[in-house]
């Protein structure tokens, strides 16, 4: 698996981020999506990677600079036909070394609830995210949870 900086001019990457969307849309509440759109992605504070096998494309996730020493990972997807290929962990730990890489002292997650959530929340824990408190601009509704990494 190779994990590269995300081409937004690639036709692949668009359709896995309207594959993000669409689902982020559907297991959500209205007004509980936080999902990053092409124009949010392409924002200064964001690095966005992408996970291939040759020229398949597996995979995508995103660090956003938050100041501080923090950062927060976004758009986490796997395409549904690479689930359970350690596609997600090997972006996350690509994003954590990212993180550490510019002295960063905490990652951050906001996340919904319900079982479109489980893995997600599965792989963050087995890493060693703990649920916390809001950050930035988040409130906490009955739907959204917030995870941290102190690295």
């Amino acid at each position: 698996m190779d994990i590269r900086p995300g081409d937004f001019g690639d036709a692949r990457v668009l359709d896995l981020l309207r594959v993000h969307l669409a689902g982020m849309h559907a297991n959500s509440p209205a007004g509980n999506v936080f999902a990053l759109d092409l124009t949010g992605l392409k924002a200064p504070e964001i690095s966005f990677y992408t996970a291939w096998d040759d020229s398949a494309l597996l995979g995508m996730g995103a660090l956003k600079a938050l100041g501080d020493g923090a950062g927060e990972i976004k758009s986490m997807r796997t395409y549904e036909a690479h689930l359970r290929k350690g596609v997600a962990a090997q972006l996350l730990e690509h994003i954590i070394g990212a993180a550490q890489g510019r002295g960063y002292t905490r990652l951050c997650l906001e996340t919904g609830s319900g079982a479109a959530f489980d893995p997600a929340l599965t792989l963050y824990r087995r890493y060693g995210f703990v649920e916390g408190e809001a950050f930035g601009d988040y409130e906490k509704s009955a739907f959204n949870q917030f995870f941290h990494l102190d690295l």
